[in-house]
């Protein structure tokens, strides 16, 4: 396993722990499974620079985002930001398969600058063609103020796999990390400030 996705998935445990919901992830561990050989073969074909600490965190739980395990309905934080105390679930990997589009269909006009109100960090590229954006993970409630993205189609200041942050209300976009595993770096370096007590109430 990559060693940052073991070391976060470890930390995220011991979060839960002292934040009295030890209960909890027992019972998150003792349902969930990871995703399929064939899944993740999938998303290789879509986004062959996936990186490995992502991939890794899907083989250990394939989505926590009112996803079926063993005939239950889970939804279990997974993943946090820069918005402090805000957490975030991991979506499946079919999830992100058929959110292969969801940046364009959803996002073209704040990307091609139509609307100059909407803060758009310059790392992120100017134009929808050739873009490619992997969606994998949604805020608290139901992506509905928050989603998080892997950038592999960045502008000439960006870098390919930096992590966009899509915040509603005011709309902006912005790069909270320059890849994947530095974002779950960050998480571990704030203690997963993400769990607590009153958002596991």
């Amino acid at each position: 396993m990559d060693q940052t996705a073991q070391q976060y998935i470890s930390g995220l445990k011991k979060a839960y722990s002292e934040n009295q919901a030890g209960e909890s992830w027992d019972h998150f561990e003792k349902i969930k499974h990871g995703a399929s050989h064939e899944d993740i073969e999938r998303l290789f074909g879509i986004y062959p620079d996936i990186p490995d600490a992502l991939v890794c965190l899907l083989k250990y739980v394939d989505g926590t985002y009112w996803r079926e395990y063993e005939g239950e309905e889970i939804a279990f934080y997974f993943l946090g930001s820069d918005m402090q105390g805000y957490p975030y679930y991991l979506l499946s990997s079919r999830e992100m398969i058929e959110d292969k589009d969801m940046a364009v269909k959803y996002y073209s006009d704040y990307i091609d600058r139509k609307y100059q109100e909407v803060e758009i960090n310059k790392k992120i590229t100017g134009t929808t063609k050739g873009l490619k954006w992997l969606h994998f993970s949604d805020c608290m409630n139901n992506g509905g103020t928050s989603q998080l993205f892997i950038d592999f189609s960045p502008s000439e200041t960006g870098t390919k796999g930096q992590i966009i942050r899509f915040l509603h209300d005011p709309d902006e976009f912005s790069v909270i990390a320059d890849s994947f595993e530095e974002y779950l770096q960050q998480l571990i370096d704030k203690e997963y400030d993400f769990i607590n007590e009153d958002v596991l109430e």
